[in-house]
């Protein structure tokens, strides 16, 4: 295991290097000047030139790489250009919103899945999953953003069940009223991300039931419920995890549309914001924390595909 877990840690270093100099290169070679927009199109160039001299974006672009990157081992990710304050900040204040509504989503994804898939899968060419396969295809096909304004229109404009968009805080409203108002993004966030999982967990649920072990489990008298969720979910769970991670770190990255919808302030819309303002210090480490967590959602994938089979383990090594 020790080896096995090495090599991952090795790949996860690697990566996140890699990572760092492509998003610091991409945003290098990106037109535009971020003092000149700070300052506006009547500013002087003597101007322009002090503030970029003051922000530091007429260093070097090799130096200006291991400020970024030695800065990040300190925690240190340097000062927003359009807010003036410092990023880690900026980023912490955003986090607090789009991870909760990313695991959320999350959660409701999972369950929906899996509970579907199983069902579809025990239901093989019956109408449970012919019913079950034709509502996915509809989450499918459904774009999250016009499902939320379905959201919106049925339980905040007509049961006035939820509110409609905004976040109120978890000060102030406390966890229940937080995650009260995260509830519609992240369901509008889960259909579509459920419906391809529970697809995938069919799938690899009707692969598994072909085996022999099940076949022994159920002349040995193991009920059909106690077969699915006893022997054959775990051991259909490889293809499913890695599904799982694919779209948890998509939910993490991917919350833009949802954000705006409901004018919920997350990561996303710091993103957006900082495009719109040239703000390239907090675009760059946004982008590469958001990087850095679908690698560290792999790695994590890695791991769990060797406790779900020691198989790919051995394998492995």
């Amino acid at each position: 295991m020790s080896l096995f877990l090495f090599k991952r840690l090795i790949t996860l270093v690697a990566t996140l290097v890699g990572t760092s100099v492509v998003v610091f290169l991409v945003l290098e070679i990106l037109p535009g000047n971020a003092a000149q927009i700070l300052m506006g199109p009547d500013a002087s160039p003597e101007a322009v030139t002090a503030l970029a001299h003051k922000l530091g974006i007429d260093q070097p672009a090799w130096t200006r790489y291991w400020h970024w990157v030695g800065g990040m081992f300190h925690g240190d990710l340097g000062l927003s250009y359009a807010y003036s304050t410092p990023v880690s900040e900026l980023i912490v204040e955003r986090l607090s919103l789009t991870v909760p509504l990313a695991l959320m989503a999350m959660a409701l994804t999972i369950v929906l899945a899996l509970l579907a898939g199983v069902y579809a899968a025990s239901r093989h060419n019956k109408l449970g999953d012919v019913g079950v396969m034709g509502l996915t295809q509809i989450g499918i096909a459904i774009p999250n953003f016009w499902f939320a304004i379905l959201l919106i229109l049925l339980f905040s404009v007509q049961l006035k069940w939820f509110s409609a968009g905004g976040f109120p805080g978890w000060e102030d409203e406390g966890i229940l009223g937080g995650l009260k108002a995260l509830m519609l993004p992240a369901l509008s966030l889960a259909v579509v991300q459920s419906a391809i999982l529970a697809r995938i967990t069919r799938s690899a649920v009707l692969e598994v039931l072909r085996e022999d072990f099940v076949r022994t489990a159920r002349a040995k008298g193991v009920t059909q419920r106690g077969a699915l969720w006893g022997h054959v979910l775990r051991n259909a769970m490889i293809p499913v995890v890695t599904v799982m991670g694919l779209q948890f770190a998509e939910l993490l990255a991917g919350t833009i549309v949802v954000e705006s919808v409901f004018y919920l302030p997350g990561l996303g819309r710091l993103i957006f914001q900082s495009i719109s303002n040239r703000d390239l210090i907090v675009v760059r480490n946004c982008v590469m924390l958001l990087a850095a967590m679908v690698v560290i959602v792999n790695f994590v994938v890695d791991i769990l595909y060797a406790v779900i089979d020691p198989r790919v383990k051995a394998s492995d090594i």
